[in-house]
């Protein structure tokens, strides 16, 4: 997924901010960083931290996947630096690391658009709506949708087989949202789900029937071999998954921020501070060269200095619990 010259351009840059101090990372850093979470977001984490490990070799990152809920069970228990996340962190997980006495820093990192695949195959589903997406996933609908033909009555009689990440994720989480809503329906059961992306993209393309969905960088990496459905937007036309149109938020609802969340004690260490400190400073460049999308200048500006004076806890809920909701833009300050 990362190119070599581009991975070498970002260290020459690097090398060169080091050098004239417009970057927090010094030559004799040495430690351990451990992150964990979503899977979305693990592209993008992994490509800084290969690009940042390449500068500072005595230091030593450990990334991994195991979704947004899953990752903040860790972060709660005190086992990692970094939580990333496919989503803004819940109340209640908020709350378990108020118990566990764990202060974090919210920092936004890239746009996603969550992409709803096909197998290659699949010539009939041109585009869906929200509505025909409910009622293929949801609970109250198994045993009644069992075929493509079932969801439209001009697509063909063949089983659909869904391809789903797992419960822990940010993902999950995100579609879920958007699919059931406010009702007390859930995502069906009968389906194959992992926190490995890569296995649902494997599962997809070996399988006409197939339908499935996860960050806008897996599909980008496997678009060769997936199609990727446009989704009827709001204002009615059906919008596929791509940079300019993640960016403008007509691939709505399915575009989303994405997040690391910084543990505050952690970013006392010098190695952190600088990982940290080396992210935001090519975050967009970073999303970009992985997949994702660029957020306004204005938000990693934010981002940075809410680093620099540590200031903790999600805008994302407010003082009573409930979400808060609207553009990035506007809502992290």
């Amino acid at each position: 997924m990362f190119t070599t010259l581009k991975k070498t351009a970002f260290v020459a840059g690097a090398a060169l901010a080091i050098a004239t101090g417009t970057t927090s990372a010094q030559a004799e850093l040495a430690g351990e960083i451990k992150i964990d979470g979503s899977s979305t977001v693990y592209p993008i984490t992994q490509f800084v931290a290969e690009t940042f490990h390449d500068l500072n070799e005595k230091v030593n990152i450990s990334v991994g996947f195991s979704g947004t809920g899953g990752g903040m069970k860790k972060f709660a228990s005190g086992e990692t630096d970094i939580s990333c996340a496919s989503r803004p962190i819940k109340a209640k997980e908020a709350n378990a690391l108020k118990e566990a006495g764990i202060e974090f820093i919210e920092v936004p990192v890239a746009y996603d658009g969550l992409s709803i695949v096909v197998n290659k195959n699949n010539t009939w589903a041109e585009s869906m709506t929200v509505d025909q997406l409910q009622k293929m996933f949801l609970a109250s609908n198994k045993g009644k949708v069992k075929t493509w033909k079932d969801v439209d009555p001009s697509w063909p009689a063949i089983e659909i087989k869904m391809y789903i990440p797992g419960t822990d994720s940010g993902t999950f989480d995100y579609f879920k949202e958007v699919v059931v809503g406010k009702s007390e329906d859930a995502i069906r059961d009968d389906v194959s789900e992992s926190e490995d992306d890569n296995v649902l993209v494997t599962g997809i393309t070996g399988d006409r029937g197939a339908i499935g969905f996860f960050g806008a960088a897996y599909y980008f990496a496997n678009k060769d071999s997936l199609r990727a459905v446009p989704i009827i937007n709001k204002a009615g036309k059906a919008v596929g998954p791509n940079p300019k149109s993640i960016e403008s938020g007509d691939y709505n609802p399915f575009s989303r921020p994405l997040f690391i969340y910084v543990k505050k004690s952690s970013l006392e260490r010098p190695e952190v501070k600088a990982f940290v400190d080396f992210y935001l400073a090519d975050a967009g460049d970073f999303s970009e060269e992985v997949g994702y999308v660029a957020l306004p200048a204005m938000v990693y500006d934010r981002a940075k200095a809410n680093v620099k004076s540590k200031k903790t806890g999600t805008q994302y809920t407010d003082a009573s619990g409930e979400k808060v909701e609207g553009p990035v833009t506007e809502v992290y300050k």
